[in-house]
């Protein structure tokens, strides 16, 4: 019996709210009718894109797999850098264990992948962040040089840098010819035209609309693809979101107030030389970093003046029960359509405009909130089709998805195999 085939998908941003409408669009709808499905996915917390992709490839939450932010804490930096190789991840991933067993593994813009091992053809998430780099050049330092050269050269006129939406046909073109012309056993698929277009425009907008039509037109290109070569119906079809999003109305910067303490000193262009305490935005939450030189009970004083747009001081022992980073001082949550910013030399409060650059809708936030859930639909072999879940965790798809490979994590894990996915089991 050869190796059981899985494509994983990741539609950024796509919360449960979504499925309503997806299903009047052909592609979701034919693949919703094959599949299983659980409605309501809990997100990770703070829920930003790496964290959450993190913890789907190792089934733990972000204080043990280490990948507690999309960036690293560097307040001297005007751009830091963000978490985007695998050398960060602190625990086994889907990827690791497959590869180990034999497995093929092609990964398309999946977060933290930069120069991993496991990854037979990898174009990673990456993007230049320093005045001498380039595109092509951290894509390739950072993938798989060869096969990055080859998408470049057949598709790279369909790109437009990072932009969206041609950052995702750029990708669905290549994911096309990879399926054709490499044949991987796992393939990782990370699609962000949705997240963006919410971020710029709004949760309901129209321009987020059409990024699900968009997103079900890549589906439909993905299953004809397969169908040519002769694999749907033998591969396992797993298709989710990471985190929903939020309309904002307001964006906070608490690193103003802080400078304003005296707790950061900055140089002559505004950028940190020194501080005592920093936040760290986490955009609808935020990390609160303290060097022990400022009392934790004065942060927490100066944090509890601001009831209005602050709806959870969490202190690092909760923060880490939480899942979060267990190095931070303070985890704070905000209040539903306020969000967080890193800046100390702009206002501390800003009104979210349709004509200013600031979010008009984030993520971040914790799974608690209202209406906040993602969702999973898995197809093919061995799936158990009709079969509706109602709860789960994100962490509980890395266990089932090498469950579904019939593998498993070589140490115990903080997700549980959603057995009721499958036939027979």
């Amino acid at each position: 019996m050869g190796k059981q085939k899985l494509y994983m998908i990741s539609l950024d941003a796509f919360g449960s709210k979504d499925l309503d409408y997806a299903k009047t669009l052909p592609n979701f709808n034919y693949l919703l009718k094959k599949s299983a499905l659980v409605k309501n996915v809990e997100t990770v917390y703070p829920s930003l894109t790496y964290m959450c992709h993190t913890s789907i490839l190792t089934g733990l939450y972000p204080h043990k797999h280490g990948i507690t932010h999309n960036t690293k804490l560097q307040p001297s930096k005007s751009s830091p850098d963000w978490f985007w190789y695998a050398q960060d991840i602190q625990s086994s991933t889907i990827f690791d264990i497959a590869h180990e067993n034999g497995w093929n593994v092609a990964s398309f813009l999946w977060p933290v992948t930069g120069k991993s091992r496991s990854i037979d053809y990898n174009l990673t998430e990456i993007f230049p962040n320093r005045s001498w780099q380039n595109q092509v050049m951290v894509s390739l330092y950072s993938g798989s040089p060869f096969f990055v050269y080859q998408l470049d050269k057949k598709f790279g006129k369909l790109r437009n840098g990072i932009m969206q939406p041609e950052l995702d046909e750029f990708l669905t073109a290549g994911i096309i010819d990879t399926i054709k012309t490499k044949n991987p056993d796992l393939m990782a698929i990370h699609f962000v035209d949705l997240d963006y277009m919410r971020h710029h425009h709004g949760v309901d907008s129209k321009q987020a609309k059409a990024a699900i039509q968009r997103m079900d037109q890549h589906l439909g290109q993905i299953i004809r693809a397969m169908k040519q070569q002769g694999i749907f119906d033998e591969t396992i079809l797993a298709i989710f979101g990471d985190h929903y999003q939020i309309d904002t109305h307001t964006a906070i910067r608490l690193n103003v107030l802080f400078r304003q303490e005296g707790w950061i000193e900055v140089d002559k262009n505004g950028h940190v030389k020194k501080w005592k305490v920093i936040a760290q935005p986490a955009e609808g939450s935020c990390y609160i970093y303290s060097n022990g030189e400022v009392s934790d009970q004065s942060i927490f004083e100066l944090l509890q003046l601001y009831p209005d747009c602050i709806e959870v001081i969490y202190n690092q022992e909760q923060a880490n029960a939480l899942g979060a980073d267990p190095d931070c001082t303070f985890l704070i949550e905000a209040k539903r359509g306020f969000y967080f910013l890193p800046e100390n030399n702009k206002p501390f409060m800003e009104t979210v405009k349709e004509k200013n650059s600031l979010y008009k809708a984030t993520h971040g936030y914790s799974p608690t909130k209202d209406n906040y859930e993602t969702f999973l639909m898995m197809s093919g072999p061995t799936i158990n089709t009709g079969m509706v879940i109602e709860q789960a965790r994100l962490v509980d798809e890395g266990p089932t998805f090498l469950h579904a490979l019939g593998l498993s994590f070589p140490t115990s894990t903080d997700g549980k195999i959603l057995f009721d996915l499958f036939e027979n089991q």
